[in-house]
């Protein structure tokens, strides 16, 4: 398993330093730092303030994702189902976090809110064109291969 230095900024005092939970977790999770608990109303959108910043190596992203406990049994996740923290932003990470459930959900300093695992980033080098070469699949778009 290939390692990736990340430097964690505490932004505030009680934040708390993302951690991997088991020896195979393939991200670490981002916990809330919060004076008050928010309170996610069916349907609502809320960003949640992480207390941390981070510095990653040029070439690697953070992605946040959703944690799978939070989804299946709280109908909690991402609003933009994936971030992305860019490895040029120093601000705080925050986590927009929706209820996409029926009941209210509380956040509480110090919960489980996302996950966040480190990735390579390829820079494409785009050009126009007027054509592009054909494939099998062709220009075969959603449900084209069935269910």
């Amino acid at each position: 398993m290939e390692k990736v230095d990340v430097k964690v900024q505490k932004l505030n005092p009680n934040a708390i330093i993302p951690a991997y939970q088991t020896p195979g977790a393939a991200a670490v999770d981002i916990c809330a730092c919060l004076d008050t608990p928010v309170v996610l109303y069916p349907g609502q959108t809320a960003l949640i303030p992480t207390g941390i910043a981070i510095e990653c190596e040029p070439g690697v992203v953070a992605l946040l994702f959703a944690r799978s406990g939070l989804a299946a049994k709280n109908s909690i996740s991402l609003a933009n189902s994936v971030g992305v923290i860019d490895s040029d932003y120093r601000g705080e990470v925050k986590v927009a976090l929706v209820n996409r459930g029926q009941r209210f959900f509380t956040v509480n300093h110090g919960d489980r809110i996302a996950q966040m695992g480190f990735f390579p980033v390829y820079m494409a080098s785009l050009s126009v064109s007027d054509s592009l070469s054909d494939t099998e699949r062709g220009n075969g778009g959603f449900g084209h291969t069935g269910v």
